[in-house]
């Protein structure tokens, strides 16, 4: 696949504001579709490097016509804006289901409508559930164990109808869990250094038992420009992750090693899933992945720690590390 002229949705979030640079990196013509508001805050991007060479299109994915013309004349989408938090969903489930169902609609009917080449929806590990067999390959059943993966469950499948239905030339890439520089302070690996930086001894957290597949940013999008580039993709499911499996207490302690810090782990209810929710266990099978693309991970995993580790040195001034939200 020839890509020449790029939309990122979700483009000044985590992934996708990385996701926006390395395609301006790789000499396409990129456009970045990011949460209008009234401060014209571009997210991650207001101060990219690479912020003059990136087209801006302030919109709402839940709005079709912002949608469509942010669309038009792309060869290549990818749709990135979603809601990702999980405890929020448990606050608001219809908040997701607006953005990341009818977000996804607004997104596949444009594609239909205006014939896009090559569109790619990003999916999650979470919708697999807790696993069922590990590694985890893409025939895994799928199961929801909150609002937020019941949401990109339900976007995946209207993103399938639309392929064997129309034909629209859609790939769906799944990635496990991402880390790196510019993550929400909500998520693991972030919450952990921000409490570190602060000097706290005891690091809050929640189930320490669960197992997760930890993949640095820039290695997740080398994956989704190779899915985009390879044909055979189309109408398939394709994960990204480097099959590395590591519990949560042994990442606050790996975490703690390569920062030099003495702490103690206290478990913080509030921190904590609702007990049918929570995803014990999840380890990637990438095969697909390498078997159709030239893909292979870069980073070792505390390589991509310290590279974090680092930056949030640097950047914590974004964070409000006292305070948790969901």
């Amino acid at each position: 696949m020839e890509i020449k002229q790029v939309l990122v949705t979700g483009g000044g979030g985590f992934i996708g504001s990385h996701l926006t640079e390395k395609c301006v990196e790789l000499g396409y013509s990129v456009r970045s579709f990011v949460h209008y508001n009234s401060r014209n805050n571009w997210g991650w991007l207001e101060d990219s490097k690479f912020k003059n060479d990136i087209e801006i299109i302030p919109g709402d994915i839940r709005e079709f016509n912002s949608v469509y013309q942010a669309m038009q004349g792309c060869d290549t989408v990818f749709h990135l804006a979603a809601l990702i938090g999980i405890p929020y969903s448990y606050v608001s489930p219809l908040a997701y289901i607006r953005t990341n169902i009818e977000g996804t609609y607004n997104i596949l009917e444009c594609a239909r409508l205006l014939q896009t080449e090559n569109m790619l929806i990003t999916s999650t590990s979470e919708i697999y559930g807790t696993a069922q067999y590990v590694p985890i390959n893409e025939k895994h059943p799928m199961r929801a164990q909150s609002p937020y993966s019941a949401t990109k469950i339900a976007a995946d499948q209207l993103a399938l109808s639309f392929f064997r239905s129309f034909q629209v030339p859609l790939k769906i890439v799944r990635p496990f869990n991402t880390y790196g520089p510019r993550q929400s302070a909500r998520a693991i690996i972030p919450t952990i250094i921000i409490q570190m930086l602060e000097g706290k001894k005891v690091i809050r957290v929640g189930n320490v038992e669960s197992t997760r597949d930890f993949t640095f940013i820039n290695d997740t999008v080398n994956g989704f420009i190779e899915i985009a580039k390879y044909d055979d993709l189309v109408g398939e499911i394709t994960n990204i992750g480097v099959n590395y499996e590591i519990s949560i207490k042994d990442l606050v302690c790996l975490i703690s090693e390569l920062m030099q810090r003495k702490i103690k782990i206290e478990i913080e209810n509030k921190r904590i899933r609702p007990n049918m929710s929570e995803v014990e266990r999840l380890v990637c099978d990438n095969t697909k992945l390498t078997q159709h693309t030239s893909w292979c991970p870069q980073y070792t995993f505390e390589n991509g720690l310290m590279e974090t580790i680092n930056w949030f040195k640097d950047n914590v001034q974004f964070y409000k590390p006292h305070i948790y939200n969901v």
